[in-house]
């Protein structure tokens, strides 16, 4: 079996690790956490003490961090994996990112002889676990050849969008797009029912069994109603995705009113001081509201 290093042991990286061990490959691990790392390695797996000293025995790199900074970190920065990878390997890079940066770090890794794959994913932390997660890759075909079925083991859908770096990370904006903004919408119509005094939990009834609901809704206000604001994904993460939208809308003067309102609350949250609450919290930005509480 392909050896595979897996970087971030997030909620979904820990998943997408996990679906990689039940499908037999010999994986190697790293998290800034070393805690994690030995945690997951104790039921099967090598934890690493670094990037370098996963990637040098690694076939395949796996990156499940939050951003293109960390990516930097991770590839280039003190002990980083990109200056030991082998020739032909491949990096797997599975954050949501400028397409234009992910576009440019094809270019970089080439130069050292490392295939990539532009591969932001989606789904949540339950569906990583399961191994049903949804992702939009984009990469030569020689990086598709190397990865073998490393991608069907993490993901139930794998789309294949274009042979060069790029299109996957557009797709996944566009995507972060919507769920930034049906989460927004979510939370104000939770907290219009709250104003106008209707009962939280028969609102929430009424609207997952009708034509109003969506995904968002069902998902993110469940967790209104119980409370819990533990991120599973916070809201300074939507600052920063639907701000990657809105620059790639800029840089082509393209109009996005309703990303735009989305952002605005989002960071109206984040300065709030909800920044690493779930980003269900984005409702406690609208006044005189009574929102439930814990049972």
């Amino acid at each position: 079996m392909t050896t595979i290093g897996l970087i971030g042991l997030g909620a979904m990286g820990s998943g997408m690790a996990r679906s990689l061990r039940r499908a037999g490959h010999a994986l190697r691990v790293f998290d800034v956490r070393p805690e994690a790392a030995a945690a997951f390695a104790s039921e099967g797996g090598t934890a690493c003490a670094s990037p370098a000293a996963l990637a040098a025995g690694c076939d395949v790199v796996v990156s499940v961090v939050v951003n293109a900074a960390q990516t930097e970190a991770v590839l280039f920065g003190p002990d980083g994996a990109a200056s030991v990878m082998p020739r032909g390997s491949v990096f797997v890079m599975c954050s949501t990112v400028d397409p234009n940066w992910s576009i440019a770090l094809e270019a970089r890794l080439a130069e050292l002889g490392v295939l990539y794959l532009d591969a932001p994913i989606s789904g949540g932390a339950a569906k990583a676990a399961s191994g049903e997660m949804t992702m939009m890759t984009a990469g030569t075909p020689a990086a598709y050849a190397k990865c073998g079925d490393l991608l069907d083991a993490m993901a139930a859908k794998v789309y294949r969008l274009g042979d060069k770096a790029g299109a996957g990370s557009k797709v996944k904006i566009i995507n972060q797009l919507l769920a930034g903004v049906h989460i927004a919408a979510a939370a104000e119509a939770m907290a219009l029912g709250l104003r106008e005094g209707v009962e939280a939990k028969a609102l929430y009834e009424v609207i997952t069994n009708s034509a109003g609901n969506s995904w968002m809704f069902e998902n993110r206000m469940a967790h209104v109603l119980a409370a819990d604001y533990t991120p599973l994904s916070a809201v300074d993460i939507f600052v920063k995705d639907l701000g990657l939208v809105l620059d790639t809308a800029r840089a082509s003067k393209f109009p996005l009113p309703l990303a735009s309102t989305a952002h605005q609350m989002f960071m109206q949250a984040s300065t709030a001081g909800f920044a690493r609450e779930d980003d269900s919290a984005v409702i406690k930005i609208f006044p005189g509201i009574e929102l439930p509480k814990k049972a």
